[in-house]
């Protein structure tokens, strides 16, 4: 219990008569923003059963509160063991998991709508934010998988037989949030992919017309060059050689434009 930071895990003290286990369950933080994982640390006997959260897990203490105040619901949960009441801490759990995924789900949906409404550029924070939250809540589900299947066996002991299948529901919710977590890093692989193109197809029609209108101004900058000498050439300091310069280094920049726009490169 003095430990900062346990992994998921299931220890049996079988002399004693009871288990101790170790979960992890996402909660967001407002204050930094971010994704973080909340420890419950529980004991149960043949029974009792103790909880410790490291933070507040709002499930659990309005699961608790309910009990206190309704005495029905109590003797509902109270009276079928404590392998029973822990099945439904653990259920309230999960079931608070699925809307974190929800909101992940809609924060996806919010960035495609953007990427192709012009403001890839914009949404590249958003993207590692939400990439971020994804990382995190695999790094909290990845190791519960296999602690879950484990104590679904070790729970048995404090289980009526006929509630020997109820946990059967806990590790199907773990490895549908895993299936949603997948999707969603697919997901948000698949727009950060596509948002680098869209910005880099951005990119290259930007160098594309800068290209094009490099090339044009080369020769119109050469003739200037040549007829801005100091040497004499025929009509040099007259009016007519001035507008005839002028209209050579016109067609050749509408020849040019012309030749781009027939190429399709502008």
């Amino acid at each position: 219990m003095l430990s900062k930071r346990q992994r998921p895990k299931i220890d049996e003290y079988a002399d004693e008569g009871y288990l101790f286990v170790v979960l992890h369950f996402p909660v967001y933080d407002k204050t930094v923003q971010r994704l973080n994982a909340a420890e419950l640390d529980a004991f149960i006997g043949q029974d009792y059963l103790v909880t410790l959260p490291n933070v507040e897990l709002l499930p659990v203490t309005r699961l608790f509160n309910r009990c206190r105040e309704e005495e029905e619901l109590r003797q509902q949960l109270f009276s079928k063991g404590s392998g029973y009441l822990l099945y439904h801490v653990l259920d309230d759990l999960f079931d608070y998991c699925f809307p974190i995924l929800d909101k992940i789900a809609h924060k996806l949906d919010t960035l495609e709508d953007d990427l192709f409404e012009g403001r890839s550029e914009e949404i590249v924070r958003d993207i590692s934010n939400v990439k971020q939250e994804i990382i995190s809540y695999r790094k909290i589900i990845k190791p519960e998988r296999s602690t879950l299947r484990l104590l679904e066996r070790r729970v048995e002991q404090f289980l009526p037989e006929e509630l020997d299948l109820y946990f059967d529901d806990i590790v199907d919710g773990a490895e549908r949030i895993w299936d949603l977590l997948d999707n969603y890093k697919e997901v948000v692989e698949g727009l950060e992919s596509t948002n680098e193109s869209v910005i880099s197809h951005r990119q290259n029609d930007v160098l594309r017309v800068l290209t094009v209108f490099s090339a044009i101004l080369l020769p119109l900058t050469l003739l200037a060059s040549v007829f801005g000498m100091n040497v004499d050439f025929p009509g040099f300091g007259t009016a007519a050689a001035f507008w005839i310069v002028v209209a050579v280094m016109i067609v050749v920049g509408g020849g040019l434009l012309g030749f781009f726009r027939w190429k399709r490169w502008l």
